[in-house]
């Protein structure tokens, strides 16, 4: 069974990713971010609701600054492992952050 990253590098996750979406995506008021069997499961907060939107599942490579990437699809209720902007399925948290929130927040820059 897949583990989960250590408790410094989830912490260090959950910070990186709330930092972006301060920086890049004011609609936020926050990320959550769970952990389970070696994947991070991120939903973003929006300030009038009371349950989190989710935005996407990130796979734990074994590497903090690459993780696999996979959207959440409203339409089927679960996840889809994706592609990035790159091109790859893979890459940093902040990169799926954004294209997660461009997705969902309705801006395609990212």
């Amino acid at each position: 069974m897949p583990k989960n990253p250590p408790e410094s590098m989830q912490h260090h996750l959950r910070q990186r990713l709330n930092t972006r979406a301060g920086e890049r995506w004011p609609q936020l008021s926050g990320v959550q971010v769970r952990f389970r069997t070696g994947f991070a499961y991120v939903a973003g907060q929006l300030p009038d609701e009371e349950d989190p939107l989710p935005l996407c599942r990130l796979r734990f490579t074994g590497v903090l600054h690459t993780w696999g990437f996979a959207l959440y699809l409203a339409s089927r209720g679960g996840y889809q492992d994706n592609f990035l902007p790159t091109g790859l399925p893979f890459g940093s948290p902040e990169e799926a952050l954004d294209c997660a929130c461009g997705f969902y927040l309705g801006d395609p820059t990212p």
